[in-house]
């Protein structure tokens, strides 16, 4: 992926959503100069997202909102949070754009049970060969059969980028750095934040 212009990032939200894979990556990619749009799947199209462990938070758009143009992103990421990860999976809007993101070798990330989102999107019927995936292990067995499933932090497989859940998400979130701004991007982005 070329690292010139300015990249941008949708980083979907519902009610249920793992707060700290939200805010981590959504806060990595910012210092990264990512612009991100954190865009809302929820029955309501005011007020906040009440994340899976009751943590608030407001969205910058709700899906559907005619203003936002889906289409001039780089990249797309889906949080896990077992409530926030169904509704963005059973939600035919979001299944199709990550469909077309997919297709389109744009970046599609997920972590934690946000991974079902790329089982229900079909991405995994438009590929020759298994994708290799990871999620958080409570997923897993609905996973592995339709995936070449990995026990590892971070898979990168093309351009879908899969995480396991809260512990891994800087990881995570460095990763979509590196692939959407470059190494350098990545590297000046987390020295101040004393990772190591």
């Amino acid at each position: 992926m070329a690292h010139g212009a300015q990249k941008r990032a949708i980083v979907f939200i519902a009610n249920g959503s793992e707060e700290m894979e939200v805010v981590i990556t959504v806060d990595v990619l910012r210092r990264a100069g990512i612009q991100v749009l954190v865009l809302a799947a929820a029955d309501t199209t005011t007020g906040p997202v009440v994340c899976s462990r009751g943590v608030k938070l407001v969205p910058d758009a709700y899906l559907g909102d005619d203003s936002v143009k889906i289409a001039t992103y780089d990249a797309l990421v889906i949080p896990g949070g077992a409530e926030g990860s169904a509704t963005l999976s059973e939600n035919p809007q979001v299944r199709s754009i990550l469909a077309d993101f997919y297709a389109q070798k744009k970046l599609v990330a997920a972590i934690c049970a946000g991974t079902l989102a790329i089982k229900a999107a079909g991405i995994q019927t438009k590929v020759s060969q298994p994708l290799r995936l990871t999620s958080h292990p409570s997923v897993k067995g609905q996973l592995e059969q339709d995936f070449l499933y990995k026990d590892e932090r971070v898979v990168v497989d093309g351009n879908l980028v899969t995480s396991r859940g809260p512990g891994t998400t800087f990881e995570f979130a460095l990763r979509l750095v590196s692939i959407l701004a470059g190494d350098d991007k990545r590297d000046e982005v987390a020295a101040p934040m004393m990772l190591a």
